[in-house]
C-alpha cells in the first residue's frame, strides 16, 4: 500500500524509540501498530496474534493463527521466515494458550532473557496473555511499552495525509446521507443504514473502509449520552440528534460530528450550538506548530466560559489509522496539563461537544497541523442543522 521504503523508515523509527525506552524486544498486539509496520489488516485480532520487533532483525516477526498466516504472506512485506503460525488447537482452548507458543518461539530465537516491551494497555492483550507470558519467560524483564509505536505514528507522511483527505470526503458523504434520510416516520436504524452505505460506497474514484466505531447518534434527552448508538424508533417532528461518525480509507480515519433537528430545534439547543460554533472558530484560529496541546484546550475553555459553560471532558485527541474499538491514536489529548508541542502533520479530532443532563450539542472537526496553522479534512458547514433547511444539503450535492 505504501512504498517499501516508508515501511522500513517506520520500523527504523520504532527501533530508535525502543532504544530510548530501554527495550530490546517489542511485542505488538495492537492491530493498528501491526498494520502501520507491515500493512497487515485482516479481521484476525479476535484471537491472539503478536508481532515481534527485535533491534537486530531487519523485519518484524508475525506470530498468529495458522489460518491467518497466508493472509500475512499475501498482504505484507514479510518473508516466509518471519511468518510463524500456531496450530488451531491453541484457539480458545482451556488446555493451551497461544502465549505459551509465543514464549517458546522467543526462547528458540534467543530472546527469552532480554528487556521485553509489551503493549500492556492494548485492547487485544488480556490479563491471561500477561499471565502466560510471565510463566513462559521467567528470566525476561517485562516493560510497559503500550504507546511506543503509537508515538512513532504521531507525525503523518504525505501519503497518510492523502488517505485522511479521502476519508474526509467519505465522511462528508455519510453525513449528507444521514441528513437526507432522517425525517418524520423514518427509523433511527434506517439512518444508520444510510450512513453505513455511504461510508463503504465511498466515491467513484475509491471505496470506503469499515470504521473503528459505529455511528453514534443519540436523540433528544439521550444527546447527553454521546456514545449511544441507535434504536428502531421512528423520528418525530421536533426530535433532535447528534451524529458522530467517520470516513475511513484503508484504515485511515477522519471523524466528524454534527447536530441536527427534525423541524425547529429547541431554544436551548440553538443557544448551546451558538456557543459551540464560536468556541470552535476561536480555537481553530490559534492552533499552529509550537503551541502546547493544553493551550488549545485553554482557548476553548476561555471562549465558552464567557457564556457560563464548562466542558469536563478533553477537547480532542490524535487520530490516524485505527482498528476497532476506537479511532483515536491514544497519544495526545487536548486537555489541561498536556504539554505536547504541536508539529506539522500531526492530525487531530477537535471534539468541542458540550453535554448536560438532558441534552447535548456536538460540532467537531478533524484537522491537520500545517506549517502556518491548520487545515480541516472536511468542508462541511459548521452549524446546527434543522431539517427544513434543504438549501445547505442541496449546496453540498451540487
Amino acid at each position: 500500500m505504501f512504498p517499501l521504503a516508508e515501511y522500513r523508515t517506520r520500523l527504523h523509527e520504532t527501533k530508535k524509540r525502543m532504544v530510548e525506552l530501554g527495550v530490546d524486544v517489542l511485542l505488538i498486539s495492537n492491530p493498528s501498530n501491526m498494520y502501520y509496520l507491515t500493512n497487515y489488516s485482516a479481521w484476525s485480532f479476535y484471537v491472539v496474534q503478536m508481532m515481534v520487533v527485535t533491534l537486530e532483525d531487519a523485519q518484524p516477526i508475525w506470530i498468529g493463527r495458522q489460518m491467518d498466516a497466508t493472509g500475512v504472506a499475501k498482504t505484507t512485506w514479510l518473508d516466509e521466515q518471519h511468518i510463524i503460525s500456531y496450530p488451531d488447537y491453541y484457539v480458545q482452548s482451556s488446555e493451551r494458550h497461544p502465549m505459551d507458543f509465543i514464549a517458546n518461539i522467543l526462547t528458540e530465537i534467543g530472546q527469552a532473557q532480554r528487556r521485553i516491551g509489551v503493549e500492556m494497555d492494548a485492547h487485544y492483550f488480556t490479563a491471561k496473555c500477561y499471565q502466560h507470558l510471565l510463566i513462559g519467560l521467567p528470566n525476561a524483564i517485562i516493560k510497559d511499552a503500550s504507546s511506543l509505536v503509537n508515538w512513532v505514528r504521531i507525525i503523518k507522511s504525505d501519503n497518510e495525509i492523502e488517505y485522511m483527505k479521502r476519508a474526509g470526503i467519505i465522511v462528508e458523504k455519510a453525513m449528507e446521507a444521514a441528513f437526507k434520510e432522517a425525517n418524520v416516520g423514518i427509523r433511527e436504524n434506517d439512518v444508520a443504514a444510510a450512513i453505513y452505505h455511504a461510508q463503504i460506497k465511498g466515491t467513484k474514484e475509491y471505496g470506503g473502509d469499515y470504521t473503528s466505531i459505529v455511528p453514534m447518534m443519540p436523540a433528544n434527552g439521550n444527546t447527553s449520552c454521546p456514545h449511544l448508538t441507535w434504536t428502531d424508533a421512528p423520528y418525530k417532528e421536533g426530535d433532535f440528534l447528534t451524529l458522530e461518525i467517520a470516513g475511513a480509507y484503508r484504515r485511515y480515519h477522519t471523524p466528524m460530528a454534527r447536530t441536527m433537528s427534525i423541524g425547529k430545534a429547541p431554544y436551548k439547543v440553538k443557544e448551546l450550538a451558538k456557543v459551540v460554533e464560536e468556541g470552535i472558530e476561536e480555537t481553530l484560529a490559534i492552533i499552529r506548530p509550537g503551541i502546547a496541546a493544553e493551550d488549545v484546550e485553554r482557548k476553548w475553555s476561555q471562549t465558552i466560559a464567557k457564556y457560563g459553560h464548562h466542558k469536563k471532558s478533553r477537547l480532542g485527541y490524535s487520530i490516524g489509522l485505527s482498528f476497532p474499538p476506537d479511532w483515536g491514536e491514544h497519544t495526545v489529548s487536548f486537555r489541561e496539563g498536556n504539554k505536547t508541542i504541536l508539529r506539522p502533520n500531526m492530525t487531530f479530532h477537535l471534539m468541542p461537544g458540550i453535554w448536560y443532563e438532558d441534552y447535548g450539542v456536538e460540532i467537531t472537526e478533524s484537522i491537520q497541523v500545517t506549517e502556518k496553522g491548520i487545515e480541516t479534512f472536511t468542508n462541511f458547514p459548521r452549524a446546527l442543522f434543522e431539517k427544513p433547511r434543504f438549501d445547505v444539503i442541496d449546496e453540498l450535492s451540487s
